[in-house]
């Protein structure tokens, strides 16, 4: 390919030091600001709310004129901001980043694979965000990465048969939604609804179950593209990519146009002559629809509020509970509709989160919309105190789909359902690509349902989203398919949500990592941080806990004896059956009829 027939603004990144975990990054461009072009790195990523500061991890940048080749002062005007100096002609400017960060939101290197988010590694051209770019992807040294090949959803422009070479984007947000792998991978590909889809997987040992991921994977995606677009059932994209690093502790995924990058456990993924747990299988099969259902609730539709995303600092929305919590509520149904799984085990999952979220303090403090609105600073920055301060908007987000979901069904005597506000969003926005705002769905679910939900709803946001109370779920489930009834605990099981403490091994040792409020152990005056040393005179660790913890009667006092900053310390307590949190659990009929 000309390199005359690129953009005017042109990234390369090398794999420089595999050893010591580099990328050199040169940008080219071809008509800065001649009174002095700035450029920036962003502070975070999109999909991923903590200001993460990647110019952190840049250790060397240097500028040059393409023309003379002399080397350019770079002005430091912030810690991720650089000021180029007053001149006419394109320029260079060429940075090494340091990228040792196994996650899905930034960059690694090292001698088994390479990936890294443009957000890490690229400067923006600030005033020349929207104009097109390319990346060339250069090819390591060395022998042993001789069968590295490149996965990515960007466009290709001109590659070699490694998919190493030159890629097209859009512009700069374009070019940082396509996250880039490379090294060796089991690919498997398929089709749903005629749209290319494949999935690309590092780290596994054994040779992947190629044929049951494909088909649950197929079952999931098509069952996604009916949902938004029953009668026409096409893709908002022309392909889609699923990248997958298995490591042996991990979990999590980040969200992008046309491709996910996910990050999972190696027994998460069936692969030949491998015993696999089929709830851990499961729970991978529901990180692969929950991105892939962003790629229509987050990526299309979005909020007001990031339009455009201001990759400099914060953007607050009071959203999230309907982009992340909406979206968990299909992730786990739509393994149900694509019958990856039985109603008993979607029951099961939806038990589950509910139990979750009510055996959590912060539900009483914090509000869904206070719960978005503050992800950046109390979410994604969890410490020691944050279940009592803090209410998950993506799990108490679940709960609000699925009770407006429920309210919908039972207003509309089963004529309408929560689906329909989803294909009315993505018509509305979705498709236009226009921003919600931050009261935007009131309108949306008067266009719906009429002035008659208007009182329901406007109730559901006082009491739910704005306000504190637990969303009553067991009131609206009045199907005598399923049925709800209080979940009966065992001994141990009680005693454990009295005591309301959380802990970690820590060189034998059981460590106190979470004291909740409420709790016995928070009124024997025990803390995060605390090494819990015996129980009425009985040494625990964490294999032993719960052989103590049964030896209990309720109401019965405790001992405890613990260590603080090495000191020891004495505490007696006792048990009362009032701090119990309610549990429920959601009952399949069908048998039944």
């Amino acid at each position: 390919m000309n390199t005359a027939d690129l953009p005017a603004i042109q990234y390369t990144v090398w794999p420089a030091d595999l050893h010591g975990h580099r990328y050199q990054v040169k940008l080219q461009i071809a008509e800065p600001d001649p009174k002095g072009q700035i450029l920036q790195m962003p502070a975070w990523i999109p999909g991923s709310y903590l200001i993460r500061d990647f110019s952190k991890h840049i250790e060397s940048i240097e500028a040059y004129s393409v023309g003379s080749k002399k080397k350019l002062s770079l002005e430091r005007i912030d810690n991720d901001q650089w000021r180029l100096p007053k001149l006419n002609g394109a320029v260079e400017v060429v940075t090494t980043v340091y990228a040792y960060d196994s996650s899905v939101r930034a960059a690694y290197l090292d001698t088994e694979r390479g990936f890294f988010n443009a957000s890490s590694l690229c400067l923006a051209v600030i005033g020349q965000e929207n104009s097109p770019c390319s990346l060339a992807i250069a090819p390591p040294e060395g022998g042993f990465t001789d069968r590295w090949s490149v996965q990515t959803g960007l466009r290709a422009a001109k590659t070699d048969e490694r998919g190493f070479g030159f890629y097209l984007a859009q512009n700069y947000d374009d070019l940082l939604d396509h996250p880039v792998a490379m090294g060796e991978f089991q690919v498997l590909q398929w089709k749903s609804h005629g749209v290319e889809h494949s999935i690309a997987i590092q780290g596994c040992i054994n040779p992947v179950d190629t044929k049951r991921l494909a088909i649950d994977l197929e079952a999931i995606c098509t069952c996604t593209i009916n949902l938004f677009e029953p009668q026409a059932k096409q893709a908002p994209f022309r392909s889609y990519l699923f990248l997958v690093n298995a490591v042996l502790n991990g979990y999590g995924g980040l969200e992008h146009r046309n491709s996910t990058a996910l990050l999972c456990r190696r027994d998460q993924i069936p692969q030949k002559d491998m015993p696999l747990d089929d709830s851990k299988y499961l729970e991978f099969l529901g990180l692969c629809s929950h991105e892939y259902f962003h790629a229509w609730l987050v990526k299309r539709i979005q909020p007001k509020a990031f339009q455009p995303y201001d990759l400099s600092k914060r953007n607050h929305t009071r959203l999230l509970w309907l982009f992340e919590g909406f979206t968990s509520y299909y992730d786990d149904l739509q393994l149900f509709r694509s019958k990856r799984i039985d109603l008993k085990t979607y029951l099961g999952l939806v038990s589950n989160n509910w139990n979750g979220i009510l055996r959590g303090p912060g539900r009483n403090k914090q509000s869904l919309a206070d719960s978005s609105f503050d992800a950046w600073t109390k979410y994604y920055q969890a410490d020691e105190n944050t279940p009592n301060a803090v209410v998950s908007y993506y799990g108490k987000g679940a709960l609000l789909a699925l009770g407006l979901d429920l309210q919908i069904r039972a207003f509309s005597k089963n004529k309408r359902s929560l689906d329909d506000l989803m294909r009315l969003i993505w018509k509305k926005h979705g498709v236009t690509l226009d921003g919600i705002t931050e009261d935007g769905l009131d309108n949306l679910i008067h266009e719906l349902l009429g002035p008659g939900f208007s009182k329901t709803w406007a109730n559901m946001k006082s009491h739910y989203i704005f306000g504190t109370e637990d969303i009553p779920i067991q009131k609206w489930i009045p199907s005598k398919l399923v049925s709800v009834k209080q979940k009966t605990q065992s001994k141990l099981e009680k005693i454990k949500l009295q005591l309301g403490m959380r802990h970690a091994d820590a060189n034998g040792w059981l460590k106190l990592t979470h004291v909740l409020d409420g709790g016995a152990a928070q009124s024997a005056g025990l803390g995060p941080g605390d090494l819990l040393a015996s129980i009425n005179g009985q040494r625990v660790t964490s294999g032993s806990l719960d052989k103590v913890l049964a030896s209990l009667t309720e109401e019965q006092n405790i001992h405890f004896c613990f260590y603080r900053d090495d000191l020891e310390h004495e505490r007696i307590t006792s048990l009362h059956p009032s701090q119990l949190p309610v549990q429920f659990e959601i009952i399949d009929n069908t048998a039944k009829l």
